[in-house]
């Protein structure tokens, strides 16, 4: 059987036009598994018996069970959700003044391998499916009985290494009879496919885009990011510039700050003049610390001063106080501990 958190609306509208129903039971089918988080076809009262019928012998819903659960003096909880082929995933609810965030996965491990990420610590199994990214959310929302306002895919994997799942995931929650998400309240988060970044400036969506850069110069981010190594960060940058020019989008760049790697004054104004002229802010993180790592985080005062010296040199940033610091909070570091 296919599972019903696959479809975007359109693709279930496809579907149940070729097998003789109306266009609009598709509506109604969104309605009540996304807005009333009806778990049963048989529930769906206002849909005649033989389209019921129709569903119940040929979709079923997902499931997610919860392997283990972690909960942060700040609120943050982190969720590692079993799937139902008994495989492990990460999922993080973060509150915020602003509404709740929902961090997800997008694959089982990450062959990305950037090295001082725990997410790279298991190498890739698989994609995701569909339902297997929309169940993160739609599962955060049933245990913790309030409402993600805003999503980030910036979870265990590389979004834009499964493309297609990624993008209908976020038609389904973008979607205004799915959970109804602003597409200004998505980010996706790159290490920097350069071909997936100018195929995603194509979809002029609003969705927002944050590239993961944590480099100023190429020496650095090729230690950091072996990504850097087929996409050099002249290659991003200039991808990111197209980006923001086709679809008149601010763009994000992360960095994360690491003692004595990448945070220096120098680099500092090395960035600065690696973004000049982009449409962008930068993101500040200071690292949270994996035992696996000889990584530190950098020195609140040493994060100050990057922060600082980008800003009088014209570049928009914020600096990132990590949540969770008191539980697994690192990408991957929970699960890492379990498989």
């Amino acid at each position: 059987m296919e599972n019903i958190f696959d479809f975007t609306m359109s693709e279930l509208e496809d579907r149940l036009i070729t097998k003789g129903y109306k266009k609009f039971n598709a509506r109604q089918v969104f309605e009540w598994i996304y807005k009333k988080k009806v778990s049963r076809f048989e529930d769906m009262s206002n849909l005649s018996k033989k389209l019921r019928e129709y569903l119940i012998n040929n979709y079923d819903f997902s499931t997610l069970e919860v392997d283990s659960h972690q909960v942060s003096n700040d609120g943050t909880e982190k969720f590692l959700f079993r799937l139902e082929d008994s495989n492990l995933i990460e999922t993080v609810l973060m509150r915020h003044d602003y509404g709740n965030s929902v961090c997800v996965t997008t694959q089982l491990g990450c062959n990305i391998g950037c090295s001082f990420c725990a997410s790279g610590l298991q190498k890739k199994k698989r994609d995701l499916g569909t339902h297997e990214i929309v169940m993160q959310v739609l599962k955060v929302e049933q245990l913790s009985k309030e409402r993600v306002s805003h999503v980030v895919v910036m979870g265990i994997g590389e979004p834009f290494d499964n493309y297609l799942a990624t993008m209908r995931f976020v038609d389904i929650i973008n979607n205004p009879y799915g959970l109804e998400i602003g597409a200004r309240h998505i980010t996706i988060s790159t290490s920097g496919l350069v071909p997936k970044i100018r195929e995603f400036a194509e979809e002029e969506k609003q969705v927002n885009l944050a590239i993961s850069l944590h480099a100023p110069n190429d020496e650095i981010r090729s230690r950091l990011m072996k990504i850097n190594n087929t996409y050099s960060i002249r290659e991003v940058i200039q991808a990111a510039r197209d980006y923001v020019e086709k679809t008149n989008r601010r763009i994000t760049f992360e960095y994360i700050l690491l003692d004595g790697i990448n945070d220096d004054l120098k680099h500092a104004n090395q960035l600065s003049d690696l973004l000049r002229g982009i449409n962008c802010y930068v993101n500040l993180i200071r690292y949270n610390y994996v035992e696996e790592f000889s990584y530190r985080g950098s020195s609140e005062e040493r994060s100050n001063a990057f922060y600082l010296q980008l800003k009088r040199r014209g570049i928009n940033a914020t600096l990132r106080r990590e949540k969770g610091g008191d539980i697994d909070a690192a990408c991957g570091q929970l699960r890492s501990k379990k498989v």
